[in-house]
């Protein structure tokens, strides 16, 4: 399987796994009236809270794309990057949870994928022999003639 497609699905449980840990965590007792209350923890929920909210949402979804467009150095990279800096991120999720069991295991899970993601990038061929052509190319996926319709 291409890295790029290893990558790509990675990203998307990563994205799975924010959404129904946030979407569970609303059964959680007493969480449903703190949002009620206008507060998630110690924060207090406003155009900059919801704004950060879909900022760290939203560069896991773009590496979706990101891993299957970039062209092959670009993206180890950026993988590398991201992933190096999201493990704290998942990690800070459990700051003054009471519910130990839940968050160890998706935080756990999250942080999993998120090594994976790494040893992927890490790994990452940096040349591969194409078999169409027999050259050397920068990207993992050979080289392929144009088809005619």
């Amino acid at each position: 399987m291409p890295v790029r497609a290893k990558l790509a699905a990675a990203w998307t449980s990563v994205m799975f796994l924010y959404i129904y840990v946030d979407y569970f965590q609303l059964f959680t007792p007493g969480y449903v009236d703190e949002i009620l209350a206008g507060r998630i923890h110690t924060y207090d929920i406003g155009q900059t809270f919801v704004v950060i909210g879909v900022t760290v949402v939203a560069i896991p979804s773009l590496m979706v794309l990101f891993s299957t467009t970039l062209p092959a150095r670009v993206n180890r990279a950026t993988n590398l990057v991201v992933a190096t800096l999201y493990v704290p991120v998942s990690v800070y999720n459990a700051v003054g949870e009471s519910w130990t069991w839940f968050f160890g295991l998706t935080i756990g899970l999250e942080v999993l994928i998120l090594a994976f993601v790494l040893r992927s990038a890490w790994t990452w061929p940096r040349r591969t022999p194409s078999p169409a052509t027999g050259a050397i190319s920068l990207d993992d996926e050979p080289l392929r003639a144009a088809q005619r319709a």
